[in-house]
């Protein structure tokens, strides 16, 4: 059973940063492929980034681009997100998934993903 516990959101003023972390319990970890998603009031799950098992691949939304920075530590069973110049726009409850699937591309959907965490609220005020 692979268990996602999201950490690290809160309130934050518009331009500030916050730093969520999803710690994984998973033998093989380094299997997955790992993505954040956000959800916002009376909106759809949307995609926000994803890495590679390795790392070295990420790809993001056009709408945090340049803003937000995933990565992992393999070691550590963990994927993080660096969130910076926050936007009001960016309120929403955050989502760590799991995925054995590979290519980046097909892992903007919420679908191809098995596992998922209980979220964390991210707050940002105008």
């Amino acid at each position: 059973q692979v268990q996602l516990v999201e950490s690290g959101g809160g309130l934050v003023q518009a331009g500030g940063s916050l730093r969520l972390s999803c710690a994984v319990s998973a033998r093989t970890f380094i299997q997955y492929s790992m993505g954040w998603f956000r959800q916002a009031p009376g909106k759809e799950r949307e995609f926000v980034a994803v890495v590679s098992w390795s790392g070295g691949s990420t790809s993001y939304a056009d709408s945090v681009k340049g803003r937000f920075t995933i990565a992992r530590a393999n070691a550590k069973n963990t994927v993080n997100l660096q969130m910076n110049s926050l936007k009001p726009e960016d309120t929403a409850v955050y989502y760590c998934a799991a995925t054995y699937k590979y290519n980046l591309g097909e892992l903007v959907h919420r679908n191809e993903y098995a596992y998922w965490g209980q979220g964390t609220q991210v707050t940002v005020s105008s």
